[in-house]
This record gives C-alpha cells, sequence and structure tokens, in this order.
C-alpha cells in the first residue's frame, strides 16, 4: 500500500557529508510521524531522528545532536536527513519510518525503507 524509496547513502570521508532522501508513494490519505533510524555493525536499531507531525519539534539522538537535520517535504511525502560533521561511529545502513494511513478509514500503520548504507572512512 505505501511504499517507501530511499538514496542518497554512500562513502564519505570523516568530517563530511551526505543527505539521505525518503520519498512515500502508493495509496497515501495521510502521514503522521517521519523519522530515521539506524543499524550499525554489531549493533542494535536505534532511532536517529523523528519528525512528528503538527510542527512539533523535532526530535534527535545524543550522538547526532547539531550535526544531523531531519526535514520533509509535506506535498512530496518525502523526509530528508542532512548529516554533517560525519564520523565512523556514523557508519550504519540507515531506515526510513514513516506512520502513515492509506485511507480515510484506516489507521496510521508503520511503514520501513529498504535501508541504505552510509559508510564514513578515510
Amino acid at each position: 500500500q505505501v511504499q517507501l524509496v530511499e538514496s542518497g547513502g554512500g562513502l564519505v570521508q570523516p568530517g563530511g557529508s551526505l543527505r539521505l532522501s525518503c520519498a512515500a508513494s502508493g495509496m497515501i490519505f495521510s502521514i503522521n510521524a517521519m523519522g530515521w533510524y539506524r543499524q550499525g555493525p554489531g549493533k542494535k536499531l536505534e532511532l536517529v531522528a523523528s519528525s512528528p507531525s503538527g510542527g512539533t519539534t523535532n526530535n534527535y539522538a545524543d550522538s547526532v545532536k547539531g550535526r544531523f537535520t531531519i526535514s520533509r517535504d509535506n506535498a512530496k511525502n518525502t523526509t530528508y536527513l542532512q548529516m554533517n560533521s560525519l564520523k565512523p561511529e556514523d557508519t550504519a545502513v540507515y531506515y526510513c519510518n514513516v506512520k502513515a494511513s492509506p485511507t480515510y478509514y484506516s489507521s496510521y500503520e508503520t511503514y520501513w525503507g529498504q535501508g541504505t548504507q552510509v559508510t564514513v572512512s578515510s
């Protein structure tokens, strides 16, 4: 019903920047929260940043505050994660997460992107 397509991952040197994108498509009536998670090698899945609906303040993991910025374009059903001052410990597969309602009568459900690899290395 709802498909998420991520892009923007890759290899970057420490101190560099990347911008991830996640576009939602398919049967979408309404999108609530949008966010990004990541899972590093041998680590658990963790929340990186989230953007609640209604103009509520965005939330960030302590490890990325001041370096990462989440944004969303509601007209395009797209969320972005601008990552600056990247560190080797940011290396992970990054997943987009969206809470969307396919129809007026449907409740919100959680959808996941396929994941995009971000590698920070010199």
